[in-house]
C-alpha cells in the first residue's frame, strides 16, 4: 500500500467543481461576488478532499503570518503560567499560532530568542524581559526600528520604557501585606530582595519601606537581605539570617518561592511557623496553598493579565492606540501568619 500523502491543490478543488481557480480561491475566502450555493460547494468539497490552505502562501499575500511570539525565561515557572494560558487562548481565537521561547534568564539567550522570532516574521511579540541594570539593550532597540508590535509582561526597565505592557500593582501589594503583619503586631519584619536590577523587586521592598514608616517603624537594614526569585535563594538567605542571628518575629519575602525556600530551612530547625515566626510570600502560585504551612501570600491577576496583554497586542496589530495596564492584587491570609508570641 502506498502511504504517501497526496497535497490537494486549490486548483484540484477547482477542477472538480468545474469552476476557475479564482472563483475557487474567492470561494474560500469567503467573498461576497460567489453565489452562496457555489461557495457551499466548493468549501464541502475542499473538506472532502482534505484540502489545507498554504499557510505561508497566504502570508505572502496578506504580509501578515498569523504568528505571535512569547519569550519568557521557562515555561516551568509557576508564576506565569496564567498569563501564558490566558496569551494563548485569546491568540488561539483570533486564529494565530503562538511561538514559546525560553531565554533562561539570560540577555544574550533573550536577544537569540528574539531574533529567532523575528526571522519567523512574528506579527507580535509578548516578552517576559530579563531585567538587567544597563539603561539600554540592542535587541530592544532593533524592535523599535522595525516597529514589531510587542508588550511587556511585568514592569517597564530603561531599555524597554517605550513598549505597551501589562504589570501588577507590586508596590501596593507589599504595602497591604506588611500592614497585615504591622495590624497582627508584628514590630520587627525581616524582608528577603527579589533581584536587584528587577523593577518589581523594588517595588515591593519600597512597599515594605512606606507601611513601616507610616507606623513610625524605620526599616532596619539588618532585616534586609538580599535574596532573589527560586527557593532556593530563599534558602540561601534563611541560612545567612540564621548565622546573623537576625531578631525577627515575622518574615516578608519578595515572592512565594523565595517564601518557601525560606520556611524550610526554619522549619527544618525547629522553628515554629507562625508560633514562632510568621512567614508571607507575594504571588500565590498554586505550590503556596499546599505548602508544609498553607502561606499567606498576595494573589496576582495572572490570568487577566494575559487577557489585558492581548487586548492590548490586537490594538496594536490594528494600528489603534492603547494603553499600557497595572492590575490591582488581593492578600490572601492562610495558616502561616498570626500575632507575635510575647
Amino acid at each position: 500500500m502506498n502511504n504517501t500523502a497526496i497535497m490537494v491543490r486549490l486548483k484540484d478543488i477547482a477542477a472538480r467543481a468545474g469552476v476557475s481557480l479564482m472563483t475557487a480561491s474567492k470561494a474560500m475566502r469567503d467573498a461576497s461576488d460567489v453565489a452562496d450555493q457555489t461557495r457551499a460547494r466548493i468549501r464541502l468539497l475542499a473538506q472532502q478532499m482534505g484540502y489545507v490552505p498554504n499557510s505561508m502562501a497566504q502570508a505572502l499575500r496578506n504580509r501578515t503570518t498569523r504568528l505571535l511570539g512569547l519569550v519568557l525565561s521557562t515555561a516551568a515557572n509557576p508564576i506565569v503560567g496564567g498569563t501564558i494560558s490566558a496569551i494563548e487562548a485569546g491568540a488561539h481565537e483570533s486564529g494565530c499560532d503562538l511561538f514559546l521561547s525560553h531565554t533562561l534568564n539570560t540577555p544574550e539567550r533573550e536577544e537569540a530568542c528574539i531574533r529567532r522570532l523575528l526571522a519567523r516574521r512574528v506579527d507580535g511579540l509578548f516578552i517576559f524581559p530579563v531585567y538587567r541594570l544597563a539603561p539600554a539593550a540592542a535587541i530592544y532597540d532593533v524592535l523599535l526600528q522595525r516597529q514589531t508590535p510587542t508588550v511587556i509582561l511585568g514592569q517597564r526597565a530603561p531599555f524597554c520604557s517605550q513598549f505597551h505592557n501589562v504589570e501588577t500593582d507590586d508596590l501596593g501589594g507589599s504595602y497591604q501585606m506588611t500592614r497585615h503583619l504591622l495590624e497582627l503586631g508584628h514590630k520587627k519584619i525581616a524582608f528577603l530582595c527579589g533581584p536587584p536590577g528587577a523593577p518589581w523587586a523594588q517595588e515591593r521592598l519600597q512597599g515594605y519601606r512606606r507601611a513601616l514608616r507610616e507606623q513610625q517603624i524605620e526599616p532596619d537594614d539588618r532585616l534586609i537581605f538580599t535574596a532573589g526569585a527560586t527557593m532556593e535563594d530563599g534558602a540561601k538567605a534563611a541560612l545567612q539570617m540564621l548565622h546573623e542571628s537576625a531578631s525577627m518575629t515575622a518574615l516578608q519575602a519578595a515572592n512565594d518561592l523565595v517564601a518557601m525556600g525560606a520556611a524550610n530551612v526554619f522549619l527544618n530547625q525547629g522553628i515554629k511557623i507562625p508560633n514562632q515566626l510568621s512567614v508571607v510570600g507575594f504571588g500565590n502560585i498554586l505550590m503556596s496553598e499546599h505548602f508544609r504551612v498553607p502561606l499567606t501570600t498576595v494573589r496576582q491577576p495572572k490570568f487577566r493579565l494575559g487577557v489585558a496583554a492581548m487586548d492590548i497586542m490586537q490594538k496594536l496589530l490594528r494600528g489603534e492606540p492603547s494603553e499600557s495596564k497595572r492590575l490591582t492584587t488581593a492578600l490572601i491570609v492562610r495558616a502561616s501568619t498570626s500575632a507575635p508570641k510575647s
